[in-house]
């Protein structure tokens, strides 16, 4: 049977890796086995992935400078300059002559323009104070740091299997498929030196003792 070794080393090869990535995961709660004590690494080390997240996040992703920055480039966009004059003349042509009837009487398009124009600038000027008050209000209470860290320290342990396996499933079934790949081969090798030795029986034999067992 000693033929049969590539396949046996193949098993054993793809079996330790395929229970090497469920320990990732398992034994979710710690077990005491004499002095040993077992458990999953990502449930073991959950805070301290959590914390590291947290930075990662908040340094090279998206911090409270990029929130200001948003608002900003929201508050500027051309969407916002239309929303305004919209809301200029809305006012200009509808609210204001009902409240004071006699305005509509002084009112001709060169003046509406240079009100507009006024209107529109003053606005700017307003909206850009309000956004880095806004910012600066963002940054002292928007702790994104904080708030991932909080939030992934809180996952349940179902939760944060589902959350790894959702981005590295694929990863993780290649490293089981691969140890039962370098398994094979190393069983090949292992009948390669064998037969190098010349202590590897006959082939025939193999199939004589294969064929008993069938």
């Amino acid at each position: 049977m000693i033929y049969l070794l590539p396949f046996v080393a193949a098993l054993i090869g793809w079996l330790t890796n395929y229970l090497a990535v469920r320990m990732l995961f398992h034994p979710r709660k710690k077990i005491n086995l004499l002095v040993l004590k077992l458990q999953g690494v990502f449930p073991k080390r959950q805070a301290a992935l959590a914390k590291k997240l947290g930075e990662v996040v908040s340094e090279e992703l998206f911090s409270a400078s990029d929130v200001q920055r948003i608002l900003t480039e929201a508050a500027k966009s051309d969407k916002a300059r239309k929303l305004l004059e919209l809301k200029f003349e809305e006012l200009i042509s509808n609210k204001l002559p009902n409240i004071i009837p006699m305005i509509s009487m002084v009112l001709n398009p060169i003046l509406v323009q240079s009100l507009k124009a006024l209107f529109l600038t003053e606005m700017e000027q307003m909206i850009d104070q309000a956004v880095v008050e806004m910012g600066d209000e963002v940054e002292k209470r928007f702790d994104i740091h904080e708030i991932v860290e909080e939030k992934v320290k809180n996952f349940s342990s179902d939760k944060l299997e589902s959350l790894i396996l959702s981005i590295m499933r694929k990863e993780l079934r290649f490293v089981e498929i691969v140890g039962g790949v370098l398994g094979f081969f190393i069983g090949c090798a292992q009948l390669g030196i064998l037969y190098l030795e010349g202590t590897l029986p006959p082939f025939q034999q193999f199939i004589d003792q294969l064929k008993s067992f069938l």
